[in-house]
């Protein structure tokens, strides 16, 4: 049996429909877990409560996790290190597996391509937090008491409301409206397709050989500028290449009004400079070709256009 921590999220789901490649007992694990697979076992539980984390994680080789706790500092501070030190515990007790989902908020500013050796050193407290969870992760690795690895993606791009392209660029051109970008759009940033990132998930979940390390999910490599990325969007929408810069000010202003928006201002830096994500070592290890950015946006007006 293999079980994913945090079911139902756009990993949790594109994880879920990777699984069968690799057993046919999957157990989905939230508070309100819904099915993905007509097989799927659901198991509602809170992983803030080590029992509950212990019998969700009893019996599984492989657990994944892949919670998304609200985006609120206060609230990660105080819930995730909770988390991580009760699902390392449950999996110790049980001899479980671990994958952990995780994000690129540790590494802080990067001068050039973000890699699986890039040094730990956060500028953001969000990234303070990715650190210590992280660490602990790998402290116990080293330590011997579970099998673990990371799994590391760079942003999202997809059918998903954690993407701040979905409101800013998809919904705005499929209602004939001007995309939005923040506060530069000259600057090259990666991008990773949430189906892409499912599978990438599984695969080193079920190879010995992954475990012990950090792996970058794959991400297409041909990374775009804002405003190239934005015309590719276009094109695939059907819509008129057209939108607006939102300045760090004015999203600062916004901020005092809308809480989603406050807790992104400190993460701004990462519009500020180049954001480059290299996944090369997953890609030869795993012989695994990123979906291209075209292919990807393509999928994505398609599912718009069967919802309308």
């Amino acid at each position: 049996m293999q079980t994913i921590l945090g079911a139902n999220g756009v990993i949790g789901t594109e994880l879920a429909r990777a699984l069968p490649s690799f057993t046919d007992h999957i157990r989905l694990v939230s508070r309100q877990p819904q099915p993905v697979n007509e097989s799927d076992e659901l198991f509602s539980a809170d992983l803030t409560d080590p029992a509950q984390t212990a019998a969700a994680v009893a019996g599984s080789e492989v657990a994944y996790l892949s919670v998304g706790l609200p985006y609120k500092l206060r609230v990660w501070q105080e819930q995730w290190p909770h988390v991580m030190k009760k699902v390392l515990d449950a999996c110790e007790k049980h001899g479980t597996k671990l994958v952990f989902f995780d994000n690129v908020y540790l590494y802080g500013k990067v001068d050039g391509w973000m890699t699986e050796e890039s040094p730990v050193n956060p500028c953001s407290k969000k990234g303070h937090v990715r650190a210590q969870i992280a660490a602990m992760l790998m402290e116990a690795v080293e330590k011997g008491k579970v099998q673990a690895l990371i799994a590391r993606s760079a942003d999202f791009y997809g059918i998903t409301p954690m993407s701040f392209l979905t409101a800013m660029v998809f919904e705005k051109y499929v209602a004939g409206k001007s995309a939005q970008w923040m506060v530069n759009d000259a600057f090259l940033h990666s991008f990773t397709y949430p189906p892409d990132a499912g599978k990438a998930t599984a695969l080193p979940g079920n190879r010995p050989e992954a475990y012990g390390q950090v792996w970058h999910l794959p991400t297409d490599p041909e990374v775009l500028t804002g405003a190239e990325f934005l015309e590719l969007a276009a094109a695939a929408f059907g819509a008129q290449y057209k939108y607006q810069i939102l300045p760090k000010w004015m999203l600062r202003m916004l901020g005092l009004f809308i809480g989603v928006v406050k807790e992104g201002v400190e993460m701004l830096y990462q519009n500020e400079a180049d954001y480059l994500f290299d996944s090369s070592k997953f890609e030869r290890h795993f012989d695994f070709q990123p979906t291209s950015h075209e292919a990807g946006l393509a999928a994505i007006a398609a599912h718009y256009q069967r919802e309308r």
